[in-house]
């Protein structure tokens, strides 16, 4: 049986799908367009909401391969693992694509390993190469100074994991029809030795960045790290959170979680305030879908203002708290 197919991998919690289950289908539909085979997610868990299921085919799924059982409620890698091995084996699927987040980068690389598959992490591109059907798979390497294009010609599947808000979903058509085939367990594939005790967010899930609708974020023209209370009174005010450049986190001004950018975390809010940010093109990878972005630099040729769909030309230092000012002054009007 030749290989054929690709694969997303959806993500479910307590029943719920997560939206990283339909943007990595936009990736894979893309995929399997330019190759003419069919697009399948495959969803592992309990209990899961039915309406969302079928949200996977109206978002570009031709089928969803569907493994339901009570000890599959709970993440657990080598249940997951094994049950997604076992499907691997039955239709032999030329491409598996997964969010690169907390449980898929721990499910792709112990599948990967089990499989003899090549993997490569945190994508920000994925394409086909003409003539050979390999998938090329686009990542920073050398701490995000440079892109790497890899290719695995010689084993499949071919994996890989792709950045979370990298790209949107497709939207719902209702029109489109797909097949939902529905997996029974083997019992030999749960694996006893690994039992879930407990859940518990870590500083990086706890900031969640990724999700906000609304980034303030500061970078280098801040100049010191407690210039960053300006970047987060203004957060607050606006109901958002609080982001920041790689050249802030590398100075000690805030940490890792909050960065955007290549070497650091891909978000896509409805509105993003860049504060003393020049736009490396690291950074400005980080925010391309972002669906409105605000500048605020005191260089007129910042690279930034090439992105922004409003800038602001100023001392941050004067531009902010005039904003925030602003911002208390509505406020106030709105409770009067």
């Amino acid at each position: 049986m030749s290989y054929r197919e690709v694969w997303t991998i959806a993500e479910q919690c307590q029943g719920d799908i997560r939206e990283v289950s339909y943007e990595i289908l936009t990736r894979g539909r893309a995929l399997a367009d330019k190759l003419g085979v069919k697009l399948a997610s495959v969803l592992i868990g309990y209990k899961v909401n039915k309406e969302k299921i079928e949200e996977l085919i109206y978002r570009g799924a031709d089928k969803v391969y569907l493994a339901e059982a009570q000890e599959l409620e709970n993440f657990i890698v080598e249940n997951y693992g094994n049950v997604l091995i076992d499907l691997i084996s039955q239709y032999k699927p030329e491409i598996i694509i997964a969010g690169a987040t907390t449980s898929g980068r721990t499910l792709m690389p112990y599948v990967a390993v089990r499989v003899n598959a090549g993997l490569t992490a945190d994508c920000t591109d994925l394409d086909i190469e003409e003539g050979t059907g390999n998938l090329l798979q686009t990542r920073p390497a050398i701490g995000g100074n440079i892109l790497a294009t890899i290719k695995t010609p010689n084993n499949r599947p071919q994996m890989a994991t792709v950045r979370v808000k990298s790209t949107r979903p497709l939207p719902v058509d209702n029109k489109r029809t797909g097949e939902i085939i529905r997996i029974n367990l083997k019992p030999g594939l749960i694996d006893g030795r690994v039992k879930r005790l407990g859940f518990r967010k870590t500083e990086e899930e706890a900031v969640n960045i990724q999700d906000a609708d609304i980034i303030v974020a500061g970078g280098r023209g801040l100049k010191k790290k407690e210039n960053f209370a300006l970047i987060r009174d203004l957060a607050k005010r606006l109901g958002g959170v609080v982001g920041a450049s790689r050249d802030a986190v590398d100075r000690g001004w805030i940490s890792y979680p909050h960065q955007v950018g290549l070497s650091g975390k891909t978000v896509s809010p409805r509105l993003y305030i860049a504060v003393g940010i020049s736009g490396s093109v690291q950074h400005l990878a980080g925010i391309k879908t972002a669906e409105n972005i605000v500048a605020i630099n005191i260089d007129p040729d910042a690279q930034i203002f090439k992105v922004s769909d409003f800038g602001i030309v100023g001392d941050l230092f004067d531009v902010v708290p005039a904003i925030s000012e602003r911002l208390s002054a509505i406020k106030g009007e709105r409770n009067g």
